[in-house]
């Protein structure tokens, strides 16, 4: 049965790995071919790949949705500043152009928070999606929000915005709440008891990114908004 079980994962392996591959692609080209900044096209990555989690479910062992995540630690690690092998970070020079300057360690700490949570949450993909999507389309929207249109500016840690932080919080909460009404399909939950904790997840997933230096959101964010979700969900 297990054996049987392979090509089924394998296949959504290869289909995860096409998509990242294929965002990354088109992410790198934004700018020439849409003439759209670099910076958002650098966010549009970011929130694009906030979608994995909705192709978990369909993985038969928790393992696969791991192998998927980990060797990008490692890939986005040379293809950053800090890689020592600088023949292969030219190679992967597209990738490298798409990490934020001042952020040489985001794209890093995006697949630890990635690897992290399919190590341990794999099985119930919808604890994935409570960590990944606020940091995926809550910091993107944070970031475009609070560069063009934010004001109120206000500083804890880092500099951040009133405006900034508005787009956080709604962003985390209707892709969560998105996310679990489709994972409402799949696992034996109600959407509506999990509406409430998706107001708390996003709430804390906007207190942390505005406490969060450069590029940290990408462990801290995912991290509580998880441990939130665990918290009020009364465990896994």
């Amino acid at each position: 049965m297990i054996l049987e079980e392979v090509p089924v994962n394998v296949s959504l392996m290869l289909l995860c790995y096409l998509y990242i591959l294929l965002i990354i692609l088109v992410s790198n080209n934004m700018d020439k071919l849409l003439h759209i900044p670099r910076k958002t096209s650098r966010k549009f990555l970011h929130a694009m790949i906030g979608n994995l989690p909705f192709i978990i479910p369909f993985f038969t062992s928790n393992i696969y949705p791991v192998m998927v995540a980990a060797p990008f630690i490692l890939v986005t690690f040379l293809a950053s500043p800090f890689s020592p092998c600088n023949c292969i970070t030219r190679k992967i020079k597209g990738l490298a152009d798409i990490t934020e300057k001042g952020h040489n360690l985001g794209l890093i700490f995006y697949a630890i928070s990635y690897t992290f949570l399919a190590l341990f949450f794999a099985s119930k993909a919808y604890i994935m999606a409570a960590g990944i999507l606020p940091m995926a389309y809550g910091d993107a929207a944070a970031s475009i929000i609070g560069e063009r249109y934010g004001r109120r500016e206000y500083r804890l840690i880092a500099d951040k915005s009133l405006e900034g932080s508005a787009a956080m919080f709604f962003a985390s909460f209707f892709s969560f709440t998105i996310s679990l009404a489709f994972f409402s399909l799949l696992y034996s939950f109600s959407f509506f008891d999990k509406f409430p904790i998706a107001i708390a997840v996003a709430t804390v997933a906007t207190a942390v990114e505005g406490l969060s230096p450069m590029g940290f959101d990408n462990l801290t964010v995912p991290t509580f908004s998880a441990l939130t979700f665990l918290l009020l969900n009364g465990g896994v």
